[in-house]
């Protein structure tokens, strides 16, 4: 049987599956964990020459070097924008497609590839203002192609994740399946026929570009911000208060954009505005937190506290760095309801899909949901208030989509 490999690059993090001759699925690992952190670190050496790394070793060489280094984050949410081409890497001019190429080298370094069929996942729709489609998968092939693969196949994520739950089904069922990344939540409802051989008959899709990503930017805007000046007023010459600019806020809180703020015009800018602020010591700290690259520490610190409050009532963000600190009580209650926004096009996302496909929530089987956003309690309530909860099940949260494409071979399209 020829080779199948599944490669989920995703927003946040990356996953390489391989279907064996036996029909079991493996997952690539990278030391001791399945994940690879989509992530991409650029340094010079002593003597110049400039490198490069991927995954947690960019990480790593980050840290020990922020300022010296330029780390690069959520290449995929830069895959549907037709207003970002390139960035500036050390003055050369790197194109997002060759970015993207370097980092699935990198990740897929340790699997033998020569020969196999390669099915790569796209969400149902990309993330960002206005998203082209049609052009993230154009260039989402292109960088597969710069990378060594220029055969791929494409599939929906959360198809593919419907095609790893279909393997516990030994009765026909139709299943929503919502796929939850870093940066798209992705919904696919698909009608299994166990078979053998299998079937599969894609019913309906939908999707909207917001996930994990955006939940942490509601802590960080909620409860960092206004501790580094959000909210606050300056003036001009004597004038009436104005507000601090909240442009600078909604790009701080987004962590693939603060690479923006790092750059001389828009520190002075945040220098000139501290000089008749209410608080100048907020933006200052502002200014240290982006000068010292510390911007990555916080959004971890930002994911603990989401994991953590997906289990607990309540938790603390502690961050500390560049002489700032915070340590602040978050409940789960208030979380919940500053990603009410988010929570609420994930269930108009959810009922896109059902329209797509003709069906009413009764008709509907099975709901599967993987991706790591699925844990939050207020989600996976979305879906057991609409279908009940007996029908709905969640699992393989980090790993299923690409073991899902890995297992496309071994299913039999139906004709829709």
């Amino acid at each position: 049987m020829r080779p199948v490999i599944g490669i989920d690059f995703g927003t946040t993090n990356s996953v390489v599956a391989a279907l064996r001759a036996d029909g079991a699925v493996d997952v690539l690992r990278h030391d001791t964990a399945e994940v690879f952190r989509s992530v991409l670190c650029f340094w010079r050496e002593e003597n110049g020459a400039a490198r490069h790394a991927a995954g947690p070793r960019a990480i790593e060489t980050y840290l020990d070097d922020p300022l010296g280094s330029r780390l690069i984050m959520s290449m995929k949410s830069y895959l549907a924008q037709p207003g970002f081409t390139r960035t500036r890497i050390f003055g050369r001019d790197v194109t997002l497609e060759a970015l993207i190429a370097l980092f699935l080298r990198e990740l897929l370094r340790r699997q033998e590839h020569a020969g196999a069929r390669v099915v790569v996942g796209r969400p149902v729709r990309f993330v960002g203002e206005a998203p082209d489609d049609a052009l993230g998968q154009r260039r989402l092939r292109d960088a597969f192609a710069a990378a060594g693969l220029p055969e791929v196949e494409v599939a929906l994520e959360p198809a593919a994740a419907g095609h790893r739950f279909a393997r516990g089904l030994d009765r026909p069922a139709v299943v929503l399946v919502a796929d939850f990344g870093g940066g798209t939540s992705d919904f696919s409802v698909l009608r299994f026929d166990p078979g053998p051989p299998r079937r599969v008959t894609p019913l309906g899709h939908a999707g909207v570009g917001v996930a994990g990503d955006a939940m942490d930017y509601r802590i960080i805007d909620r409860v960092v911000s206004p501790l580094l000046g959000k909210g606050d007023t300056y003036t001009v010459m004597g004038g009436a208060p104005l507000p601090v600019p909240p442009a600078w806020y909604a790009t701080f809180a987004r962590w693939h954009q603060l690479s923006l703020m790092r750059s001389p015009r828009v520190l002075r800018d945040i220098a000139d505005v501290a000089r008749t602020t209410t608080h100048p010591e907020r933006l200052h700290h502002l200014i240290r937190l982006v000068e010292e690259e510390a911007g990555y520490a916080l959004y971890r610190a930002v994911s603990g506290v989401k994991a953590t409050l997906s289990s607990a009532d309540s938790a603390v963000l502690e961050f500390r760095a560049a002489g700032f600190e915070v340590s602040a009580p978050i409940a789960r209650a208030d979380f919940e309801a500053w990603i009410a926004p988010e929570l609420a096009l994930i269930r108009g996302a959810a009922e896109a899909a059902l329209r797509d496909a003709g069906l009413g929530a009764g008709e509907v089987d099975r709901v599967f949901l993987t991706g790591g956003t699925s844990l939050i309690p207020a989600v996976r309530r979305i879906f057991e208030e609409r279908f009940g909860a007996d029908r709905v099940t969640a699992g393989g949260e980090f790993v299923s989509v690409a073991e899902g494409l890995a297992l496309m071979e071994e299913t039999v399209p139906a004709a829709a």
